[in-house]
């Protein structure tokens, strides 16, 4: 046996070898002391020839998917070695073989994966040229794959895994030696990336794949001319490298790979991996919940499969006008007729998760239990296609024509299977009586042969006059008659002795044997039978994959739409315009998901009105924690909702199209590469400078910290300029900084405008508004934020005083260069602005102009004045200072 398992391991090194023996999985040598580490295994050790005994550790049968689902979370690869011929016909060694290798991306056990998202094996090829990419969802049975063309090959890739995020990935000689794509996969911690051999890439091999493939699974070359894979051959070697994979590792080369549709570049919002992450769209960035993300806020799916396709939805929103126009009209809908929205919720409430039971249908491992699963949801369609009729928009009337009401299927199902089918198949009572006319006949002599056992008795104690003689069974003899040794003499000549006990005798006889051949032959071809009528139930319905397929998908996209106008219904949300423009106007627009975990209490709203003309860049000052940065990821949000299809939390809002939303927010370190926090930012600026469009949104906080004053400004007002020149780039640009010098390029650059938080200052103390207003904030507020912060009041007391020094020292060297009285007019209108004390009510109007006020101060330029420029722009100051009061 210790040789027969050294075989078969040598054909799989790198992987967990589980070797059946009898109810438990076993592994030895360095698999134990692997396994025992990371499962808290018992290490046990077993004779193996040697001197020393072979370590081992093991796990039992019927509880492995457990064990197996927390290593292959840790990214092991596991080989499960199966017995494949029976004990009872076996000569010596019972034959073994693996069976299955299950790795991270080849999952489709519903146990082991997350129902909310799906489970991505990535094969890339990288060439000089082109890349090609394959995402395979083993699961599912749904693969996507893309051609991607220069420039930034490597920046693109790494651009889609943060999209699909793989749970394993396959790479071409060439993308493996990538070092930008290398560092990015060690820099998320994917440990499950491995190199294929060219061979595996090879276009001939690759074709010849992806005909095996689809001649297993009934798919004809109008099928194949559909998905459109000869018009790619990049994507075309890509989805045939995983495929052979996939067919290397499963049982008899199955695949549940029967959906493949391609996608292109420009068909969805380019958002990089530092925006995905900053936008939080599924997950928050310090604990990587859902809770707190986007996603949290909208999802009020009630199906597994609806939870996935939102994921997809917000990972992946729209450029194509008339795909959001269609979803925007669905959504609208559901939400004016509440009882249509209501009707389909219920009905989905009750559903399945189709996908992935037909995906383990596919692959000739779903039980009983799980067809009929498949049964009950397909049970539903029919009520699903008829709560459509009503609906009159074109994407909801779509769906319903693509919902099939598979009747056939069900009354397949119902017809074949009991109404409580047992959890294996090995253990029977799966087919329903009065389906197959020789399975009633096997149980009826299975019935009467075990429940005779009192007739047979009766009629033997008569023809011998043994009253106390007794027939039993057990699984050693059979069937016996036992009789105690008080009545011995009495025993007749045909009895043949099997056995003898302190105080009896047990027999059997020619006639007993015969009826326990036929009993037991009738319970072990029961099985057979009903396995065999079960795998026949399994391959019709796998036939039917496509169509299962359509309508499943059909009923997640309802799901969705319900769950966005379930949102768009509870939180007052708008139908935004969305069109081919260059405008975003936003009014009264608020956070999603801030909102939200504001649970009731007011959120403060604002209005956004960007455009490529005269407000193309609006530069936003105001101390930390006012709202700068929850204001321009609102935009964001609400950009990225309305591409989605999805209404917005606003009164009204128009959004043009953007291609891309790029963030540079926060600051982090990247010690494992060697990176500061400044040289990430700039990595990052320098990124979305490159790629950016005129059709991009730009989100940009504080650009250039991490160094000194006069760099970091420098850098701060190039990349500004940058961005809001036309002849350069001129995108749409939300740029908040601390560099209150910045503000000076309103009027100096077309499209510029200043924007600041409004804060109401009392005394040392300071309120935060929420409220962007026009104009340049009149100051930092830092040492205030500082107290805000619970820093000891001795540090803000030495904070203030050093500030006034700094102050001071300002003043000097301008009243040196005959410019202090300039200065001293500043500080003083910026201090009656601090000190100003109005009610809520006077606020909006009496900021504004002020804001305007001290742009207008803070826009002097004190080095170029002459000395009657200089008298004449004191004289205006003063005048607009007395009009204040």
């Amino acid at each position: 046996m210790m040789q027969q398992y050294r075989e078969i391991k040598k054909q799989y090194p790198d992987a967990i070898l589980m070797y059946r023996l009898g109810d438990f999985y076993e592994m030895f040598f360095d698999d134990a002391l692997l396994a025992s580490r990371e499962l808290d295994l018992v290490l046990t050790g077993r004779d193996c020839g040697q001197e020393q005994r072979a370590p081992m550790c093991g796990v039992p049968f019927h509880s492995v998917d457990s064990y197996i689902a927390r290593l292959v979370a840790k990214g092991y690869k596991i080989a499960i070695c199966e017995q494949v011929e029976d004990p009872a016909l076996a000569k010596g060694l019972v034959k073994r073989e693996v069976i299955r290798v299950i790795t991270p991306g080849t999952v489709f056990e519903s146990q082991m994966l997350d129902e909310g998202r799906n489970n991505y094996l990535c094969c890339v090829l990288l060439e000089p040229d082109c890349a090609g990419l394959c995402f395979a969802d083993v699961s599912t049975g749904l693969a996507e794959v893309a051609v991607l063309q220069p420039p930034d090959l490597p920046g693109k890739i790494i651009n889609e895994l943060a999209k699909f995020v793989p749970s394993e990935i396959l790479l071409s000689p060439g993308a493996a030696a990538e070092k930008r794509l290398r560092d990015y996969l060690a820099q998320i911690g994917l440990t499950t990336a491995e190199t294929l051999a060219e061979e595996a890439f090879d276009p001939a091999a690759c074709e010849a794949e992806l005909m095996r493939h689809f001649a297993q699974a009934g798919m004809g070359a109008d099928a194949r001319r559909q998905m459109g894979l000869d018009e790619e051959p990049a994507a075309k070697r890509a989805l045939g490298a995983a495929l052979g994979y996939l067919r290397q590792l499963q049982r008899e080369g199955q695949c549940s790979i029967r959906q493949v549709e391609c996608y292109g570049e420009s068909q969805f919002m380019r958002l990089n991996a530092s925006s995905r992450r900053n936008l939080e769209l599924c997950e928050t960035m310090r604990g990587r919940e859902k809770r707190g993300s986007l996603l949290w806020v909208l999802d009020k799916t009630r199906t597994a499969m609806g939870k996935r396709l939102l994921r997809a939805w917000l990972e992946r929103p729209l450029t194509h006008l008339p795909r959001i126009t269609r979803r925007q009209s669905a959504v609208e809908e559901l939400v004016q007729v509440s009882e249509l929205r209501l009707d389909v919720l219920e009905l989905l409430s009750e559903m399945h998760d189709l996908e992935r039971l037909m995906a383990r249908v596919v692959y000739q491992s779903a039980n009983a239990r799980e067809i009929q699963a498949v049964s009950a949801s397909l049970a539903l369609l029919p009520g699903l296609k008829a709560a459509l009729a009503p609906a009159r928009s074109e994407l909801l009337t779509r769906l319903r024509g693509e919902i099939d009401p598979l009747d056939d299927m069900c009354r397949l199902i119902d017809a074949t299977l009991t109404e409580n089918p047992s959890a294996t198949i090995r253990e029977g009572g799966m087919i329903r009586e009065g389906y197959c006319a020789e399975l009633d006949e096997l149980r009826a002599l299975e019935k009467d042969g075990k429940g005779g056992l009192v007739g047979i008795q009766n009629k033997e104690q008569d023809a011998t006059g043994i009253k106390k003689l007794k027939v039993g069974f057990n699984r050693v003899f059979g069937y016996y008659i036992e009789v105690s040794n008080a009545y011995k003499e009495l025993v007749p000549e045909h009895y043949i002795r099997k056995q003898t006990l302190a105080n009896c005798e047990r027999y059997i006889t020619p006639e007993r044997k015969e009826l326990e051949a036929r009993v037991l032959g009738a319970g072990e071809r029961i099985v057979k039978l009903e396995i065999e009528i079960f795998t026949q139930l399994r391959e019709e319905l796998a036939g039917q994959y496509r169509r299962v397929r359509r309508s499943a998908g059909a009923a997640a996209e309802l799901d969705v739409l319900c769950s966005l106008a379930e949102v768009a219904a509870a939180r007052n949300y708008c139908r935004p315009e969305v069109n081919d423009g260059d405008e975003i106007e936003i009014i009264e627009g608020r956070h999603p998901v801030i909102e939200l975990m504001l649970d009731g209490a007011p959120f403060v709203s604002n209005n956004t009105a960007l455009n490529r003309k005269d407000c193309r860049c609006a530069v936003i000052t105001g101390p930390n924690m006012a709202g700068k940065s929850t204001y321009m990821r609102q935009v964001a949000l609400i950009t990225l909702m309305a591409q989605v299809g999805s209404f917005v939390p606003a009164e009204r809002a128009t959004i043009g199209m953007a291609d891309a939303i790029f963030t540079r927010v926060g600051a982090s370190d990247d010690l494992a590469s060697g990176q500061s926090t400044f040289m990430v930012e700039m990595k990052e600026v320098a990124q979305i400078l490159k790629d950016a469009t005129p059709k991009s949104l730009l989100i940009f906080d504080e650009i250039g910290r991490g160094t000194s004053t006069f760099d970091g400004m420098s850098i701060a007002r190039a990349v500004l300029e940058h961005a809001a020149d036309p002849r350069r780039l001129g995108a749409k640009t939300l740029f908040a900084t601390h560099y209150h010098e910045l503000t000076e390029l309103e009027g100096g650059i077309a499209g510029v405008r200043n924007f600041a938080v409004a804060v109401k200052r009392r005394g040392d103390d300071i309120t935060f508004l929420r409220r962007i207003v026009r104009g340049a904030a009149d100051g930092s507020y830092g040492v205030e934020v500082a107290k805000l912060a619970g820093v000891p009041e001795t540090v803000i007391r030495r904070a203030r005083a050093i500030l006034r020094e700094l102050e001071e020292q300002e003043r000097a060297k301008l009243r040196a260069t005959g410019q202090a009285a300039l200065y001293d007019m500043e500080i003083a209108v910026e201090s009656a602005a601090e000190t100003l004390s109005l009610s809520e009510s006077e606020t909006t109007l009496q900021s504004l102009q002020l804001a305007d006020f001290v742009s207008s101060l803070q826009s002097v330029e004190l080095d170029t004045l002459t000395p009657l420029e200089a008298l004449t722009k004191l004289y205006d100051i003063v005048k607009q200072a007395k009009a204040f009061g």
